[in-house]
């Protein structure tokens, strides 16, 4: 992957300067729209060249919800993307407002009673699920009909005479039915007499590939900034390196006016903000604008910045709960919630992003192999964002952690949530 952390040198490919997404209309029965499926471009052309589905799937969510924008790609409607297994458990699902999309379950995909409970949570959360590509109904289909809304059938890939009964079983459980690769006006006549409630393919429209400008992201300012925070400056030199980066003095300014500070009045000076913020606090939200920057989002509005913003004040949280009177440890664990989705942001493997932050050996450790205290403080964290209390009940049974109890941890993330939300820029 490219090194985004720095500009390419002469000769090196650069990072393309826009920014692809497919989308395809999905049409109800009276012919007006229901919907886009959402699809991986790499270029203008309209074709998809995807070697790792798991990236394809992130580009297109990092595309839609930060880079575009929800409300260019879909306006008022739902987007339809394609997940993997792994997908449903990752971070990135976080990313998306459940209530703009349907997660389609890939064919290739194992069904079991892990995936099962993680859709139930997904979907009490607000999303909807749909069963993708579906030729003929075996055991594994019949098993996650419960689980899932709707059900898309391929009309080119089912034997022809098959149709109306594998219709009529799906309706008889009550699944909304999307008839894709609808190529002709036959097929979609077809399609509708059989019940069809929803219709995909060419015989409409190929998919529309969306470009924007990548945005000019001011991540190397950011890096260079923490860099400078950690060794503590005198304040003019933090003023001069403050100054160079006119943007990030702008969403400073911001912070110390919020109110979580409480100022009696506006700060209106870059040595004011810097002495009512701090240092420690300057470097925080340096982190958090490390996600925020280039994505082109209101920091309220930008679902990465908090996801990353609660998690880590919640580790911090439970930290403090661990060892009181530890302010390191509790650095560490905020650190640690900071830094365990940079990798997402700055599109490269979590190790080399961490090494190139220079991140200490604890908290390395707890992101890429989740060891020591800190790897179980993230995985309470991650467990706790997606609702596994299977999962949070079997981390706090260490007795290490035994005084994490589920009670706490729910206060704790309501304090986590309210944190952030008093700090957040607008």
């Amino acid at each position: 992957m490219e090194d985004l952390l720095k500009p390419a040198e002469p000769g090196e490919a650069r990072e393309p300067e826009s920014v692809y997404l497919g989308r395809q209309p999905i049409l109800d029965r009276a012919g007006a729209l229901h919907a886009y499926e959402l699809l991986f471009r790499d270029s203008p052309e309209n074709r998809a060249r995807i070697h790792d589905d798991v990236q394809a799937t992130a580009h297109v969510v990092a595309r839609t919800v930060g880079e575009i924008g929800l409300s260019a790609v879909l306006g008022d409607y739902r987007g339809y993307v394609n997940m993997n297994r792994a997908l449903l458990f990752d971070d990135i699902v976080h990313i998306m407002p459940p209530g703009r999309f349907v997660l389609e379950l890939l064919e290739t995909i194992t069904f079991d009673a892990a995936l099962f409970r993680r859709c139930t949570q997904l979907r009490e959360a607000g999303f909807q699920f749909a069963l993708d590509d579906v030729v003929a109904l075996d055991d594994q289909i019949l098993s996650a009909l419960p689980y899932v809304d709707k059900v898309k059938v391929d009309f080119l890939g089912v034997e022809e005479g098959r149709l109306p009964e594998l219709a009529r079983v799906l309706k008889r459980h009550g699944k909304a039915l999307v008839a894709e690769k609808i190529e002709t006006h036959e097929d979609f006549v077809r399609a509708r007499d059989l019940g069809f409630d929803y219709f995909q393919g060419y015989f409409f429209a190929r998919p529309q590939v969306l470009a924007t400008r990548r945005p000019s992201a001011s991540r190397a300012a950011l890096l260079s900034l923490l860099t400078l925070l950690a060794d503590e400056p005198a304040m003019g030199r933090l003023e001069l390196e403050l100054k160079r980066n006119p943007e990030i003095v702008v969403q400073l300014l911001r912070v110390a006016n919020s109110s979580a500070f409480g100022l009696s009045r506006q700060v209106s000076s870059l040595r004011e903000a810097v002495a009512a913020i701090g240092t420690r606090q300057i470097a925080r939200w340096t982190q958090l604008l490390l996600y925020a920057g280039g994505r082109g989002l209101p920091w309220r509005s930008d679902p990465l910045v908090q996801l990353v913003g609660t998690r880590a004040r919640f580790m911090e949280l439970a930290a403090r709960e661990l060892r009181p009177s530890d302010e390191a440890f509790a650095d560490a664990a905020f650190l640690t919630g900071i830094f365990s989705l940079v990798h997402v942001v700055l599109d490269m493997p979590p190790a080399e992003v961490l090494d190139q932050l220079k991140v200490s050996e604890s908290i390395r450790a707890a992101i890429i192999d989740g060891e020591g205290a800190l790897g179980m403080l993230l995985r309470i964290s991650q467990a706790a964002d997606r609702g596994d209390s299977p999962e949070v009940d079997a981390s706090i049974s260490d007795p290490a952690f035994a005084h994490l109890t589920p009670a706490l941890l729910a206060k704790l993330q309501v304090d986590a949530a309210t944190w952030f939300a008093a700090h957040r820029l607008e």
